[in-house]
């Protein structure tokens, strides 16, 4: 296993201030959303039936995806395909600069996220103005995302003030009050909507059978790009296509309720191609491919492809809550991106993240459309070792052999036990072993305190009773 996530870890756990910010919003978000999800008594059948949406489309991909792309061109849209970030960024950059325009402004978008589409933008001389609240405080402060649902969740009021003070015009008597500091995003926002001629976003759903793109958000930012501007852009990542239109009654019941712990999002956009004379007058889709052709090769895993960006498991995570989303490296964190972000990199990024897991089952439990996480951990976690690490089955195979012939035994596991006792003596500190073990055996101590053998043991205890 590698240490990545526990080295990260290590410096977010020493910020206290974080782990304040962290705790109490995570905690504030998963008592709302208990309360919301407790007044339908049918919860339990919806998160069947979404898992079962997810699960018939992931089976039959290829198909949903020629239909949708026939149905947006049928509306006027244009469709694009990507196979990884860069072609996506790319396409993207190619469609706005044939506008003649050098700043487009944004949607909060996990798949532009994802792709770094900001950067890869500005490599070209466009700037894109990120436009939710989270999103514009984590681009002025030059930050990263820390939370799916709230990225900068990891700043408080007094951080995000400074902030404003330092990149924002006209906002040196700024005060912390969310209302001011939601007025200051707003003025400085307006503007920006105003002029945009380009808008890029992501999309919650797809849908093949109408070319329906749907887009839903809390802030009205969204809204804004998606109607004002003359084109609009939309890079979706392909798991997020529904077969059906009424597909989409069962997944906006179960996000809202997961995610903002509302009945309902406040501003929900749906649009099909184009139309004369009302909204933008050129529509772009960008089918972002990234790796999830390979999840959805893997039976266990393709089940990661479910997920709706809720972020549930997020806000319930043990180790999410004391270490915050920056310790993942990833624009995913949380038990979610401990499953997607090592597998849509073909493991070549994220590898000690299966590991970054209590797995207590809690985020199984909450999860809108049923992804079993704890299971998905754990089979990663065997893929690493055998495909990455080299820990190959007849490795494993002639551990475990040895190990059943040692318990097979009472005087065999009792000679261990002491020759165990032995060895750990030297690394003993406290009671406890302080020293990293040596080769594979310090994945033990990596991550996880490891309380010295006792003495005596209970057996040889038990025996002195007698």
């Amino acid at each position: 296993m590698r240490n990545e996530f526990a080295q990260s870890a290590r410096d977010e756990l020493a910020n206290p201030q974080l782990r304040a910010n962290i705790r109490n919003a995570t905690h504030t978000i998963r008592e709302r959303r208990a309360q919301a999800v407790a007044e339908l008594p049918d919860w339990e059948q919806l998160r069947e039936a979404g898992r079962r949406i997810k699960e018939r489309t992931m089976r039959h991909l290829a198909e949903h995806l020629e239909q949708l792309e026939r149905s947006v061109t049928a509306a006027g849209g244009v469709v694009h395909w990507a196979a990884d970030a860069a072609q996506a960024s790319r396409i993207v950059g190619d469609v706005i600069l044939a506008t003649g325009e050098r700043e487009v402004v944004k949607v909060k978008s996990l798949a532009t996220d994802e792709i770094a589409l900001n950067a890869a933008l500005l490599a070209r001389g466009i700037q894109a103005q990120e436009t939710d609240l989270a999103e514009l405080i984590i681009q002025l402060g030059h930050d990263s995302q820390s939370h799916i649902l709230v990225p900068a969740i990891h700043r408080n009021r007094g951080e995000i003030r400074e902030i404003f003070r330092r990149e924002l015009p006209g906002t040196e008597q700024l005060t912390d009050d969310p209302a001011e500091l939601a007025e200051a995003a707003r003025r400085f926002l307006r503007a920006k909507f105003l002029a945009a001629k380009v808008a890029v976003s992501g999309a919650n759903f797809g849908v093949a059978e109408t070319g329906t793109i749907c887009v839903v958000e809390s802030e009205g930012n969204g809204r804004m790009c998606t109607t004002l501007p003359e084109v609009l852009i939309t890079v979706m990542g392909i798991e997020k296509v529904l077969p059906r239109f009424a597909d989409l009654e069962v997944m906006l019941a179960l996000l809202p309720r997961s995610s903002t712990a509302e009945r309902m999002n406040p501003y929900t956009s749906l649009w099909t191609g184009v139309q004369a004379g009302d909204g933008p007058q050129g529509f772009h889709l960008v089918l972002l491919d990234g790796g999830r052709t390979n999840v959805i090769a893997d039976a266990i895993g393709r089940q990661t492809l479910y997920c709706i960006r809720c972020s549930a498991c997020l806000n319930i995570c043990p180790v999410y809550e004391r270490t915050g989303g920056h310790a993942y490296q990833s624009t995913y964190p949380g038990p979610i991106g401990a499953i997607l972000t090592p597998q849509l990199s073909g493991f070549t990024r994220g590898n000690s993240l299966p590991w970054a897991s209590s797995l207590c089952g809690a985020c199984y439990e909450v999860c809108p459309v049923k992804i079993d996480i704890p299971s998905v951990l754990i089979h990663l976690r065997g893929r690493i070792n055998r495909e990455v690490d080299g820990y190959g089955e007849g490795a494993e195979r002639f551990a475990m052999g040895l190990l059943a012939r040692v318990l097979a035994r009472a005087g065999r596991y009792e000679r261990a036990q002491r020759l165990g006792r032995a060895l750990s003596k030297p690394l003993e500190r406290h009671g406890w072993i302080s020293r990293r073990l040596p080769g594979a055996l310090g994945g033990w101590t990596e991550v996880r305190d490891l309380p010295a053998p006792a003495t005596p043991s209970f057996r040889e205890w038990w025996r002195g009773r007698r």
